[in-house]
């Protein structure tokens, strides 16, 4: 069962019990208290006095009915008088003056107006130290800026030198590179004319072995290269010209053999001319004339035989030539013929397979026949037991409607469970949007929505049946409902510049929400009122439209005009006012940081009151946030009051006093509120400049009820050191001043159902968290050779009130003690980015160290579940809900004692807290050595001792940080306020 914290360690001047430190001999601090109960959070008890003070009607209603609940948690002023009159010391009038009398009064004014000057005198001396520190300061900063600039314009000259010392090295080695060109082509020009390869090579060699000696070696590399490229050009040319060469010789042997066969064959054809004239002077003879006719006859016969021959021949040759392409013919014949046998041979595979198949499929035939069959059977049965289902559901439904007739008669008035909070604030906005379209009036429409409240069935049911009427039918069916039910649950109107999901900065955007659907759980009806900006998530609004109305609001002496938007978020009904104002107040793409901002969010708070008159709306309590909606106090009780909004209280939150809302005093006429009577020390006057106005001063003077985030925070703030020039202010109005440990959404912050872990787990079973260990590890590249090394994690804003010095120190630190750290986070102030960012590199491809320097929220949910240990060294802090939600995540915290980390951490080795409380490690000093002793003490339990580290992992998993105890104490203080306006007006 999980154990709710309670913030009793905090030691309260009012509360009646008082905290003594001494050291018990182990070089240990012990802290022992003596508190009225042992509890994690404190309740504050409130208490009525018996007198009350008669309320008058003025023009400053709200600031007198502050002062009764000053008196009793209410603070007051008149117009008549400056100062309030509890600090007033009466004086009798019965007191008869003479002249001597008189002399001595007036010189004691005298004297009153000369220490007056000296107080003065010395508040400007402070005022001029104060700006002398300042300024010294200023010059610290200067000065480490300018010595940072030096280093930079150090460097930057080296460079340049370097950069010069480049050129010049490049331009000589231009110059050697042209020398060397023209070397190469005088020696190229050399060669052509010697015509010899040989005596190149040697040159060429030389050349390269000289400069290989004299050159530059980086602009050797580049010449030799390419000088060995033509060599090798030169050496295939030569090699090529060889060849020629061998060529040259081998055909000029052949002509030199040739000439001696032709002279040998000139010697024959001279022998055979001679043989020839010889035979011819044979032939020529008488007697052999005979014989040489024979002869030729017998020639002419041979000739006729070789001609035949030569037919009979060339007949040959044209049937060789025929048989040929014959062979040619069937040697493609013979290649169709083998072709054809593959293909047959594969016919008839196919057909022994078709065979195969055939027979498979008559067996299928017969096997689907008997599932036919069975179907058929089935079929049969199913019938039947159909038949039996039908008259059982007869049955059923018969008995369902008797049942459903005496629930009906049984739950008529009873609340609706099974319905969202989704699906109420949708019925509520179409309720508000016909009360602002005037389609019904502003008492049916609180009627309707009073019944909205109390999720009454008959309203929800007809909102279901009307959904897909015409709204006119719709609007008649639902005031055919109206009844005069009441409900004592309360109306309470957020008005704030963040909400979380839909626009989001930091920890204000979760408190809107959470506190929200906290308090509308409890049955009260919640709703929000936002700026429109252009760059908020409106993929998380659901049912987002514009109502047909536009909202006039005053601003710098002329009406300009608003349009409403409604939609639901996290099932809270929104409503979203947009300016139509030149300056484009929330169309910049940012929610903050803006020149303007003073007169941007002073603008929306207006606009948001005027929204509220003309809407008609009668909340019970009107809840501002921070310095952005501060504005909507004063404007409440100085305007709206005397216009008719009058049935609220005024509750304002600061979650960070380091962020007040000053600006010049004339800045505040441009919203309709008069400066000259608000620059006052008793209202909005900054306390360290008379010029300026203070929007946080202005939010704690005039509301009734004045939060902040945690007990310890509310404490710290009321010093000099936390209260940022607010101190004098917030002790003047303590009584109603309280802090209220935030929550966290325990439905979006859950490991057992956490759609962003790789796996999901709970405090009885922790293997989950190991498996999440190394899949971070393996996302991030760190080692995982050892599953039982630390894993420390830090998610953070990288700015100096979260300690960054100490979250540089704990990296170096994690290493040197055996373990791993990683950091999801980025700065603002570019300075510490950059610092973060060189760490970054240095362990970029680390085995234990990942800097990401960004913000990633899927990531952030895998670190939670993957860390073992929290590191959150903050200076000082609000309230803080990294450490809640690392131990809802089983990550143990290790803080800083301050603010809400005081209240929510308590460590494991103070005697003085209750064993079932302590739930991690803690440290005093903003120091090293103190982040060091935890951080210690941490990593040693991890190792020496894992069972009793694994008890305060399931322990911290089990403790109860949702909203519903804090949601509690508002409500308290709520209904208390709202009861003593209502006793007030009575009387």
């Amino acid at each position: 069962m999980a154990s709710k914290l309670r913030t009793c360690f905090v030691c309260w001047n009012l509360s009646g019990f008082n905290c003594v430190n001494h050291s018990n001999g182990n070089n240990r601090i012990v802290r022992v208290s003596f508190p009225a109960s042992c509890k994690m959070r404190n309740r504050t008890t409130f208490s009525l006095q018996n007198k009350r003070q008669q309320i008058k009607p003025s023009t400053e209603v709200g600031l007198r009915q502050n002062q009764v609940e000053e008196e009793d948690s209410v603070v007051s002023f008149n117009n008549d008088d400056s100062v309030d009159k509890t600090n007033e010391t009466t004086v009798p009038s019965a007191i008869n003056i003479n002249v001597a009398e008189q002399a001595k009064q007036l010189s004691g004014k005298q004297l009153e107006d000369f220490l007056g000057m000296i107080r003065k005198a010395e508040k400007n001396i402070l005022l001029l130290n104060q700006a002398r520190v300042r300024a010294l300061k200023d010059l610290e900063k200067i000065l480490v800026e300018k010595d940072a600039l030096r280093g930079e314009i150090n460097v930057l000259e080296m460079r340049l030198a370097e950069t010069d010392e480049r050129i010049k090295l490049a331009t000589e080695e231009k110059v050697h590179v042209e020398l060397l060109e023209q070397q190469l082509e005088k020696l190229r020009n050399e060669l052509v004319e010697k015509g010899s390869t040989e005596a190149m090579y040697e040159e060429l060699r030389d050349l390269q072995n000289g400069d290989s000696s004299d050159a530059n070696p980086l602009s050797n590399k580049g010449i030799s290269h390419s000088l060995n490229k033509e060599l090798n050009s030169l050496r295939t040319e030569n090699a090529s010209l060889k060849n020629a060469v061998e060529s040259f010789k081998t055909q000029f042997s052949i002509v030199k053999n040739n000439d001696g066969r032709l002279v040998a064959l000139e010697n024959e054809r001279s022998s055979l001319e001679s043989a020839l004239k010889d035979l011819e002077s044979k032939l020529c003879s008488q007697e052999d004339v005979s014989k040489l006719s024979t002869l030729t006859v017998e020639c002419k016969d041979l000739w006729g035989k070789v001609e035949n021959l030569q037919s009979l021949l060339d007949k040959a040759t044209k049937q060789a030539d025929q048989a040929f392409i014959v062979l040619q013919q069937n040697q493609d014949l013979r290649k169709k013929v083998d072709k054809l046998e593959t293909s047959l041979e594969e016919a008839n595979i196919y057909k022994l397979s078709s065979e195969k198949l055939q027979n498979y499929n008559e067996l299928m035939k017969q096997k689907i026949k008997l599932l036919e069959d069975r179907l058929q059977k089935s079929d049969q049965e199913l019938n039947s037991y159909i038949q039996l289902y039908q008259n059982s559901v007869k049955e059923f439904q018969d008995t369902l409607d008797t049942l459903k007739e005496e629930s009906k008669r049984r739950t008529v008035e009873e609340p609706v469970e099974d319905m969202s909070w989704e699906f109420w604030s949708k019925l509520l906005l179409l309720i508000d949007g016909w009360a602002i379209e005037k389609k019904i009036s502003v008492d049916d429409a609180s009627r309707l929505k009073e019944q909205v409240r109390r999720r009454d069935r008959r309203i929800s049911e007809t909102f279901l049946a009307y959904e897909e009427e015409s709204e006119h039918e719709a609007v008649s069916a639902f005031l055919g409902l109206l009844s005069s039910a009441t409900s004592p649950g309360l109306h309470v109107i957020h008005i704030a510049a963040e909400m979380a999901p839909v626009a989001k900065v930091g920890g204000l955007a979760d408190v809107v929400t959470g506190l929200g659907k906290a308090l509308q759980k409890k049955g009260h009806l919640v709703e929000i009122v936002l700026p429109k900006y252009d760059c908020m998530q409106y993929d998380r609004v659901s049912n987002l439209r514009a109502l047909d109305v536009l909202i006039e609001s005053y601003f710098d002496s002329q009406l300009y005009k608003n349009k409403i938007w409604v939609g639901t978020v996290e099932g809270l009904p929104v409503y979203f006012i947009e300016p139509h104002h030149p300056a484009k107040f929330f169309w910049r793409g940012e929610y903050y940081g803006e020149h303007d901002d003073f007169k941007r969010f002073s603008y929306f708070s207006r606009a948001a009151l005027d929204f509220l008159l003309q809407a008609g709306k009668k909340p019970d309590i009107i809840h501002c946030h921070d310095w952005q909606t501060a504005f909507i106090a004063p404007l409440y009780w100085e305007i709206f009051v005397n216009k008719g909004l009058n049935s609220a209280r005024i509750c304002f939150t600061c979650h960070n006093f380091e962020y007040q809302g000053t600006a010049a005093a004339s800045e505040l006429d441009s919203c309709g509120l008069v400066s000259q009577s608000l620059n006052r020390s008793d209202r909005m006057q900054d306390n360290s400049a008379h010029h300026i106005v203070n929007s946080v001063k202005g939010g704690i003077v005039f509301s009734n009820i004045v939060t902040t985030v945690s007990p310890t925070y509310a404490q710290e703030v009321r010093t000099k050191e936390g209260g940022h020039g607010l101190d004098s202010t917030l002790s003047s109005h303590s009584r109603k001043f309280i802090g209220i440990l935030n929550g966290i959404d325990t439905d979006a912050w859950d490991p057992a159902s956490d759609v962003f872990l790789p796996v999901q787990y709970n405090a009885a079973d922790l293997q989950g968290k190991l498996e999440n260990k190394q899949a971070l590890r393996r996302r991030l590249g760190l080692s995982s050779a050892d599953v039982t090394r630390p894993l420390v994690g830090c998610i953070t804003r990288l700015v100096p009130q979260k300690g960054v010095h100490l979250i540089r120190h704990a990296i170096y630190l994690t290493l040197e003690l055996g373990g791993q750290f990683v950091l999801l986070g980025s700065s603002p102030m570019q300075y510490i980015q950059k610092e973060f960012e060189s760490i970054a590199n240095q362990f970029k491809n680390h085995d234990h160290v990942r800097l990401i320097l960004k913000y990633d929220e899927p990531l952030s949910h895998e670190i939670y579940a993957a860390s073992d240990m929290f590191i959150i060294p903050s200076i000082f802090e609000p309230c803080g809900l990294t450490q809640m939600i690392s131990m809802r995540y089983g990550a143990i915290p290790i803080v800083r004692k301050t603010g809400g980390l005081n209240d929510s951490v308590f460590d494991v080795d103070d005697d003085t807290i209750p064993s079932q409380f302590q739930n991690g490690f803690t440290f005093a000093n903003a120091d090293e050595q103190g982040l060091k002793g935890a951080l210690v003490r941490a990593l040693n339990l991890f190792k020496n001792n894992p069972e009793s580290w694994k008890q305060l992992v399931q322990k911290d998993m089990n403790i109860d940080f949702s909203w519903e105890t804090s949601a509690a104490q508002y409500e308290k203080l709520y209904s208390m306020s709202v009861a003593r306006a209502r006793a007030a007006k009575r009387a």
